[in-house]
Parts: structure tokens; C-alpha cells; sequence
């Protein structure tokens, strides 16, 4: 492997124009299309395929008069509003729907919305939607753009909408306002944390490039995607976020490495060869180990959660090709410019030479002189923030990733307020059978009965006549835990109700949310199983030892469980989607220290015999590149954190928490202290075993090229 990247540098040093080039090319292709990378994602991807809620979803088409998503206007009128002004905001509903495909303001409709305008107070004009949910969130986004919703009230009168596809347009355009302020503020946060690392301009520019490109690259393959698959809103964050950090650390740890061979007296051309075939083997090797991490969430039967695992498989995947092929050309097109340090950041340079190899010698033979109690202390602190886990919440839900003072919330408080928190998500219930008419009677009257509903419509009849529709109001707010327990109730009690000869399925928003939340909760153990095995066997692989592979799985696992804890802590109750996202995302990319750290005590252990020393001298090697890439990427999962929606800042502080804890209370403490105890057993390898691993010394400096 170490011979093929040898050979990729003397071809990127012959073509050093042509790659530039390409990659320019290919930059200047991306940027218009991850423009509009937000524009044609999904607001919902959040079926469960085999669940009630999707049987009631498919079956909905089969009623006539029967609409499958539910959309009004609600006009709220500002201090001083005269009914005259509220007449006119009416009108303007009226005429911006009618150019608009897929809904339709029906004349009686209209006419009692115009007779609460002239009354005063809130007007809620309904819509009639001839598409589904999916389609809403289109014709909403429509509708906002065409009466300038986000611009605030105009001519005395606040206009809004409400309904499931409203809500989810409001939220593609909160979350590219989001992605904006946080790549706004990213990428300053980062070049700042990389002049303090390198104390070179030149050398910090190079990450920060590669950030730049993997991001945009990925915006415009998101977009390409989502004209043919359907694609999350959230997809765009979760890219930026994983990209912005990934690219930019396996940057780092190319270029730390070549500013090392460099100071070591080789050539920049021999310098390049070897940290392309070192350290950058090393990000091939990490990259795709992140990337079939992520590959675990394709498990989920969920379109929204694979298309934000896709997104994230995406822009690894971009930076580990930019990091091999367009950072070398860089490198030597920059020379010796990345190696030298600017006059200009001597803190930079003081801080240096503070963390020198001796300082981390120095620390890891203090922390190994009392393995035990660095061991116990360490395991105490990780699991005493792991605690709180046991309590955590889980729920999913549009409103809530509204900041409270965002129009779209205050436009469904002002509706809940006039028509009732539950007239926009209504439970519906679909009874089929042979006695179906029989059953339907009954099952009204379970419905009635129900305190969590507060009135039911009247059954409609399927156009073949094999099943029958009643819808029921909630009291409560259809994303609410109230609403959610309702529908449990229900479908514990109507099939009861209906008898044996029918068959009954309750679906809805409320019902639909609790069906996604009991997917994701019922498909953690396949994905926890699926990258401990892959963490296991990769590090088997990699270091050729069948202990230290099992040390970093439940290191792993402390630090994940410490994350989570966190998150209990901090939030009342944390998004459906941010666990299995967690995990997957911390489980790759603690695959990269792993790789970068253990390999380097590995190769030492293998020139010397003695644990402690290999120890000691891999940490140093190491310690001060892990911890600043560490920094890097808790900072830009930091930004996310201050300016993302809630679910975008679940995730973002979940990571964030999970590296900074394995990057220093792991890597600096645990690992060195549990390698001494283990002494000898660190490398165990059974014969057998031995006779057909392959070998990967990613780390093991290759000869100079010639």
C-alpha cells in the first residue's frame, strides 16, 4: 500500500497542473449547484415502512374528498388592524393560491374566512391539498415566497401558515439560514485554531482549503441527489458540520506529518512522498473506516436518516480524494512556505515549543507511574457523566426545532389559540373488514369516549367500498407526548372495539412520529453491534493484537455513553434521530486517533521490544496533532451548537462532547495508563491469526522516493 502511494506522489509531482486544474474546474462547477443545495430536500423521509401510520398514509388516496395533508393560512392582526386590512389579507391568500398547482381555496372557504375578518381577531383560511405531506412542504414554500411570510407582518396583518408541510418549509429555510451563519462563522473559528497549531499562514491556509472545496463539492452532489432520490432537510447541516471538521483534520495530519520529515532533514519532495505515504494512507484508511460507519445506519428502514448518513459518507469521502490527490499538489506548489513559522504568531511558537516530545514523554511516564489510579479515576469520571443516561427522552417533531420567537411557532400558537392545538394534525383511523360498517360505530364510539380527543368526524366510505375512514381531533398539539399517548391508547383499544372480523389502523402525525421513534429506539442494538464489530475487527487488522482492538471498543463505548449522558442533561428531551447519528459519527472518527495514536506506538514497540517506551515515545509523536485536530472538530461542532436548530445542535454537542472527552481523558490518561497494566498482553496475537492478517504499517516511515 505504502508503494502505491509513492507512486500516486510521483504522478500528482508530474501532473502537479493538470490536478490543480481538475479540481479548480470542479470547484467552480459545484458552487452554483450548492447554492441551491436546500432547494428541493425533503420534509419527510420519516415513514416507517409495515407501520399503521404508513398503511393509513397509502390508504388515504383510496377516500374521495379526502385530503392527505392539512394547510391554512393563519392572519394575525397587529395593534390597530382594522377589519378593512384583514378583508385584504384575506384576498391576498386567496390570489397568491390560485396560480399555485396542488391546493385551492374553496368559495365557501373564502367566504367565512372573509366573515371573520370582518369580525376580528385571528383568521384561519383553510386550504383544499391535492397533494400529500410531502407535497405541502412545496406548496407552502411556495406560498411563504409569494407573500413574503419571513418579512414580516404587512399592512397591519402577520401572515403565517400551519400544517405539517408548512412547518417543514419554514424549516428548509431556517436551516439554510443556519448552514450560512455557521460556515460564516466555521471557517474563521478554524483558521484561527490552525495559525495557533502551525504558526504559518501558509500551512493553516491548506486545511482550511480543503474544507472549503469538500464542503461545496458535497453541497452540489446533495443537490444533484435530491433531483432523483429524496433527500432530508437536515441533509445540508450534517454535511457541513462532518465536513468542514473531517477535512480539515485529515489535512492537518498530512501536513503535520510533512513539517516533521522536513525538520527530520529530508528534502520537501522526500518529505511529501513520505507523509502521502504515511499519514496520508492513514486518512484513506480512516476515511472509509467512517465512512462504513456511517454505512451502519442504512439498517434503519428510514429514508431521512440514510440520506443525512449519506450526506456525511459524501463529504468523507470528498475530503479523504482532495486530502490524497489535491493537498500534495498544494503542498508543493506552497514549497517550503508551509514549513516555515511567522514572525507574526509567537504565541503560536512559544506554545510549540511547550509541547515538545519531552513535555508528552514526560506526561504519559507520569500517568503510567500509577496505572491504577489513572485507570479507576478516569473509568469513574466518564461513567458518572454516562448516568444520566438512563433517564433520556427521545421524540421527534417539527415545532420544536422553532426558536420560540420564530414566525412559524407563533403562527401555530395564534391557530391553536383559535381553531385548537389539535385541527391541524388529526388522528385517522382506517377500519377494513367485512363488518366494517358495524365496527366503524363502535370504534366512533371508543373515540368519543377517549379524553384526549375532542371530537370525530363522521366515517367516509372508500371508493370501493372495502373500508371506511374516521378522523378524530386531538386536544392536544400533534407533536405533543399527549397526543402521541393518545394514539397509543387508541390503537390499543379499537381492535378490541372493532372485533375480530376488522381490521383497524390508526395513523397521523402523532401516530407517524411515534412509529419513527419506535423504529430508531428498536434498531440501536443492530447498529451499536454492527460498529463494535467493525471497530473490533479494524483495529485487529491495523495493530495485529486481539486485546488492544477490545480496549478501544469499550473506551469507545465510555466516551459515547458520556456524550449521551450529557445530552440528558442538558436537554428534556433529545431528537429521535441525534443517538443513532451520535453514535455512528463518534465511532468513526475516534477510529482516526485511534489509527493515528495506536500505529505509532505499534511502529515504536516494534523498534524497541519495551511497552513503556513505545508508549511514550507514540504519544509524542502524536499527542500534540490529535489534540489539535480534537480542538478543531469540537470547535466547528461547537458553532453548529450556537446556531443550528435543535436537532442540528443535539448532534453537534453530542460529538463534541464525545471527542473532547476521548481526545483528552482517553488518549492522554486511559489509554497509556491501561496499556501499562496490560504490559505484554497490549500486542497478544494468536499463531493462527498472525499467519493471515495482513500487515498495515500506515505509520512506519517509508523510503524516500526516488
Amino acid at each position: 500500500m505504502q508503494t502505491a502511494m509513492l507512486r500516486l506522489d510521483r504522478l500528482l509531482r508530474r501532473r502537479k497542473r493538470t490536478v490543480f486544474v481538475v479540481w479548480a474546474a470542479l470547484l467552480l462547477a459545484a458552487v452554483p449547484f450548492a447554492a441551491r443545495q436546500s432547494e428541493d430536500l425533503s420534509s419527510g423521509g420519516f415513514e416507517v415502512p409495515g407501520s399503521q401510520s404508513a398503511a393509513v398514509d397509502a390508504a388515504l388516496a383510496d377516500f374521495p374528498g379526502v385530503e392527505r395533508a392539512q394547510l391554512a393560512a393563519v392572519l394575525v392582526p397587529q395593534p390597530g388592524a382594522t377589519a378593512a386590512e384583514l378583508r385584504a389579507a384575506v384576498d391576498r391568500v386567496a390570489g397568491a393560491a390560485g396560480p399555485v398547482d396542488g391546493v385551492s381555496l374553496p368559495e365557501p372557504a373564502r367566504a367565512r374566512a372573509l366573515a371573520q375578518a370582518a369580525a376580528g381577531g385571528t383568521v384561519v383560511v383553510p386550504f383544499r391539498a391535492e397533494v400529500d405531506e410531502d407535497g405541502a412542504t412545496d406548496v407552502a414554500a411556495d406560498l411563504r415566497d409569494r407573500l413574503a411570510v419571513a418579512d414580516g407582518a404587512r399592512a397591519g396583518v402577520a401572515t403565517h401558515f400551519v400544517g405539517q408541510g408548512a412547518l417543514w418549509a419554514a424549516m428548509q429555510e431556517l436551516s439554510k439560514e443556519d448552514l450560512a451563519k455557521a460556515e460564516t462563522a466555521g471557517f474563521p473559528v478554524v483558521l484561527l485554531i490552525l495559525l495557533f497549531v502551525f504558526g504559518s499562514l501558509a500551512a493553516a491556509a491548506l486545511p482550511l482549503a480543503l474544507g472549503f472545496v469538500s464542503v461545496f463539492v458535497t453541497g452540489a452532489l446533495i443537490h444533484l441527489l435530491s433531483q432523483s432520490m429524496e433527500m432530508s432537510v437536515f441533509v445540508t447541516n450534517m454535511a457541513s458540520m462532518i465536513g468542514i471538521g473531517v477535512a480539515v483534520d485529515y489535512s492537518l495530519f498530512i501536513v503535520a506529518r510533512y513539517r516533521e520529515e522536513v525538520a527530520a532533514g529530508r528534502s520537501p519532495e522526500e518529505a511529501r512522498g513520505v507523509a502521502l505515504a504515511t499519514s496520508g494512507l492513514a486518512v484513506i484508511f480512516s476515511g472509509l473506516t467512517v465512512i462504513i460507519s456511517l454505512a451502519g445506519l442504512w439498517m434503519v428502514d428510514n429514508t431521512a436518516i440514510r440520506s443525512m448518513a449519506l450526506g456525511a459518507m459524501l463529504v468523507v469521502a470528498v475530503a479523504v480524494l482532495a486530502a490524497a490527490t489535491l493537498l500534495p499538489v498544494l503542498i508543493a506548489v506552497l514549497g517550503r512556505r508551509v514549513v516555515g513559522r511567522s514572525r507574526l504568531f509567537s504565541l503560536s511558537r512559544l506554545a510549540h515549543r511547550g509541547v515538545r516530545g519531552g513535555f508528552w514523554t514526560r506526561w504519559t511516564e507520569g500517568v503510567m507511574k500509577r496505572p491504577v489510579l489513572a485507570v479507576a479515576g478516569t473509568t469513574a469520571v466518564l461513567l458518572a457523566l454516562a448516568a444520566p443516561v438512563l433517564g433520556l427522552s427521545t421524540g421527534t417533531g417539527a415545532l420544536d426545532q422553532f426558536p420560540r420567537d420564530h414566525e412559524a411557532r407563533q403562527g401555530f400558537e395564534a391557530a391553536a389559540a383559535a381553531a385548537g392545538p389539535g385541527a391541524s394534525s388529526p388522528v385517522q383511523v382506517v377500519v377494513r373488514g367485512d363488518d366494517a360498517a358495524g365496527a366503524v360505530e363502535r370504534v366512533r364510539g371508543v373515540l368519543a369516549e377517549d379524553p384526549g380527543v375532542a371530537r370525530v368526524g363522521g366515517p367516509v366510505p372508500a371508493r370501493d367500498g372495502g373500508a371506511v375512514l374516521v378522523s378524530a381531533t386531538p386536544r392536544a398539539n400533534g407533536e405533543s407526548d399527549a397526543a402521541k399517548a393518545t394514539v397509543a391508547r387508541l390503537r390499543e383499544a379499537l381492535p378490541d372495539a372493532a372485533g375480530s372480523g376488522a381490521r383497524v389502523d390508526v395513523g397521523g402525525v402523532s401516530a407517524s412520529q411515534a412509529d419513527i421513534t419506535d423504529l430508531i429506539g428498536g434498531s440501536m442494538w443492530k447498529i451499536l453491534l454492527f460498529l463494535l464489530g467493525l471497530s473490533y475487527v479494524v483495529l485487529l487488522v491495523l495493530l495485529r493484537s486481539v486485546v488492544l482492538p477490545l480496549k478501544a471498543v469499550l473506551m469507545n463505548l465510555l466516551s459515547v455513553g458520556a456524550a449521551f449522558g450529557v445530552l440528558s442533561l442538558v436537554y428534556e428531551r433529545v431528537d429521535t434521530l441525534t443517538p443513532p447519528l451520535v453514535l455512528a459519527v463518534v465511532f468513526g472518527l475516534s477510529m482516526d486517533y485511534e489509527v493515528f495514536l495506536l500505529s505509532r506506538i505499534r511502529e515504536r514497540y516494534e523498534a524497541t521490544g519495551d511497552t513503556r517506551t513505545a508508549v511514550a515515545e507514540g504519544l509524542a509523536a502524536s499527542a500534540r496533532t490529535i489534540t489539535s485536530a480534537a480542538l478543531i472538530m469540537v470547535a466547528v461542532f461547537g458553532v453548529f451548537i450556537a446556531v443550528g436548530v435543535p436537532s442540528i445542535q443535539q448532534i453537534g454537542l453530542g460529538t463534541a462532547v464525545a471527542i473532547a472527552l476521548d481526545a483528552t481523558l482517553v488518549r492522554l490518561i486511559l489509554v497509556p495508563a491501561a496499556m501499562e497494566l496490560l504490559g505484554d498482553w497490549n500486542w497478544y496475537l494468536p499463531r493462527p491469526l498472525d499467519r493471515i492478517l495482513p500487515r498495515a504499517d500506515f505509520e512506519a516511515v517509508a523510503p524516500a522516493p526516488s
